[in-house]
């Protein structure tokens, strides 16, 4: 796709139906007997640290919408039975037109909540009875690869929480209201958080009730996992899994998306 056609739609509301659609072989379709995965893409957020009319979630990266990204590496594994989509609430009724494009047979769309936390409950609802590992994922990283994704599901086989992570290589200074230096962190032990985060089924459930029932909000799901004592483990991440949060990530993503691991 040519980089005009790509800036011609930067400012539309909605990215345009016509991209080519997903052609995902018959069998890794759904109706896999051994797809029991289940996918909540978080993509709910106004993006109001971008700016602009259009949601930073539907806008062009790397030449495709940057919720596209995510949810075509996802269909493209035998794997999925299901990726859940969850948007904000206007457009759940009036999607974006190339989400089509995908494998409709196993995407839903689910309704965004007014915090993260109650958007991926949410989502988790929605999943089929057959799904029993759960993967969250954030759309604002759009460059998710299958080998991470293969770490993070073999770890929940196991019965526990795993999050893509990398470890922390600059020095961390922790700072007080006035910005002075109370102490440097010590960077062994410390890693950098990153999606998906994968999960057995009935465990997130449980850590997602009892964030219902007791008003908790967190960042990522891991934390709502810690605290109900369950054990969680990082698997290395990816430096091309960048979130894209402000204006200026969006060409660090493009440059990014061409350099291989």
């Amino acid at each position: 796709m040519s980089t005009d056609r790509h800036e011609d739609h930067h400012g539309d509301v909605r990215a345009p139906g016509n991209l080519p659609r997903d052609a995902t072989p018959p069998d890794l379709r759904a109706g896999a007997e051994d797809a029991d995965v289940g996918v909540v893409i978080v993509a709910a957020g106004s993006g109001s640290r971008v700016g602009g009319a259009e949601l930073k979630q539907f806008r062009w990266v790397a030449g495709k919408p940057m919720l596209l990204h995510s949810v075509q590496a996802f269909h493209s594994r035998r794997d999925v039975a299901m990726v859940v989509c969850v948007l904000p609430k206007a457009f759940v009724g009036d999607p974006p037109p190339w989400l089509f494009q995908c494998d409709i047979d196993r995407l839903l769309l689910s309704v965004g909540g007014r915090e993260r936390t109650e958007s991926v409950a949410n989502g988790l609802e929605d999943l089929p009875d057959e799904v029993n590992v759960v993967l969250i994922h954030d759309a604002a990283r759009p460059f998710v690869s299958d080998a991470t994704i293969d770490r993070v599901i073999a770890e929940a086989r196991c019965g526990r929480g795993a999050i893509a992570a990398l470890p922390v290589v600059d020095t961390l200074k922790e700072v007080d209201d006035s910005g002075r230096v109370v102490r440097t962190l010590d960077r062994a032990t410390l890693w950098r958080a990153q999606t998906p985060q994968a999960f057995p089924r009935d465990l997130i459930e449980q850590a997602h009730a009892k964030a219902r029932a007791e008003r908790i909000t967190a960042t990522d799901d891991a934390a709502l996992f810690e605290q109900l004592g369950l054990p969680v483990v990082v698997v290395r991440g990816s430096e091309r899994a960048m979130k894209i949060t402000d204006e200026g990530d969006f060409a660090r993503a493009d440059a990014l998306f061409s350099v291989n691991e």
